[in-house]
């Protein structure tokens, strides 16, 4: 399987999230962190970004009795 790789609007689109939000969370080490492309562009993995979208809305969600 071949990895896929988002850029910033892509993610923004699939988080719901904004840019600044985005960087603050990498920040504090609570989002999966971009990586080098090329000189000025930046991606991040699809699969780290879903499985970070599934960590999220499984803690929203209250646990099955």
């Amino acid at each position: 399987m071949q990895a896929q790789v988002l850029r910033l609007p892509e993610v923004k689109a699939l988080t719901g999230l904004s840019r600044s939000s985005i960087y603050a969370f990498v920040k504090r080490g609570d989002f999966p962190r971009p990586f080098r492309l090329g000189r000025k562009a930046i991606g991040f993995l699809r699969v780290e970004v879903e499985s970070w979208v599934a960590e999220r809305v499984a803690a929203s969600r209250p646990p099955s009795a």
